[in-house]
């Protein structure tokens, strides 16, 4: 399982968080992009090097890149953009990776951090890549595509699921059931607007199939996520994490985030005002 984990974060550390990045336009998150690399590249180092002083080194060095990151939050609702569900959304994406690191500086320097175990904490640490960044942006880039209410829940629902699951690691697994339920909701909300986007939005067949694959599989995977938090807070039975691992991180890694920012890149460069599938400063 530390294998297959390992791949999924360097994924969403070198390409699903810059990719990302990418689709919103703002100078300030466009220069921490082409930063990215000197933070990312050491992180993902960190992942495949045995625990201790030096990978603990190079996972500080993609901590510090996160907290660049985090830092633009305050910037952005300074410079008076307002906290809409959209907004909200990228808060919570630009925020999410600074999450994953501290579990990532924890895990690889052996140190149980806040008494969870150490394969807890490198679970942690795609979670906050992929349902902390990246669907947090897709939901958010679906609502500033399209004002709707159905919009606006998921770009709120996503947020607010993947902090309640966050609470839930501290207080019990009836409340991080609840916040998969949430987060539940806001996903297969994304993936009924994506798989409508699909038709309607897209110019080409590529893009049409990329959408069509991460609603698809979104839904699969949130069914697996479901599964799990009930399985824990009521002890029926439920995947193991290893299972998890190979099926609800691998799918939200390649068929949901991955295919869902290529398919919103290709939206962007195939519309005529880049202001339908991204953020203007």
């Amino acid at each position: 399982m530390s294998v297959l984990v390992g791949l999924i974060v360097t994924l969403g550390m070198l390409v699903v968080v810059p990719l990302g990045l990418g689709l919103v336009d703002d100078p300030a998150l466009a220069r921490t992009r082409r930063m990215w690399p000197l933070f990312a590249v050491p992180g993902a180092l960190s992942l495949w090097l045995p625990r201790g002083g030096t990978a603990t080194s190079l996972a500080l060095c993609y901590a510090v890149g996160t907290l660049v990151l985090a830092g633009h939050a305050p910037r952005r609702l300074a410079r008076g953009h307002r906290p809409d569900p959209a907004e909200a959304a990228l808060l919570t994406a630009i925020l999410a990776p600074s999450v994953a690191a501290l579990a990532l500086v924890a895990e690889r320097s052996g140190h149980e951090l806040f008494g969870f175990g150490l394969g807890i904490l490198a679970l942690t640490v795609p979670h906050f890549h992929f349902a902390g960044f990246a669907a947090a942006l897709v939901a958010g880039l679906v609502c500033r595509a399209q004002d709707s209410a159905s919009c606006r829940f998921a770009a709120l629902s996503v947020p607010a699921g993947t902090l309640i699951v966050l609470v839930g690691y501290f207080t019990g697994e009836w409340v991080e059931l609840a916040g998969a339920l949430v987060l539940t909701a806001g996903m297969w909300t994304v993936a009924l607007l994506t798989w409508r986007d699909a038709g309607t939005a897209a110019r080409t067949r590529a893009t049409g199939a990329l959408l069509r694959v991460s609603a698809g599989v979104l839904v699969a995977t949130m069914v697996l996520a479901l599964s799990w938090a009930l399985g824990e807070a009521t002890g029926i039975p439920h995947p193991t994490l290893s299972w998890m691992a190979a099926t609800h991180g691998l799918g939200n890694a390649l068929g949901f985030a991955l295919c869902a920012l290529l398919a919103r890149r290709r939206l962007q460069q195939e519309s005529d005002t880049e202001g339908s599938t991204a953020w203007t400063r």
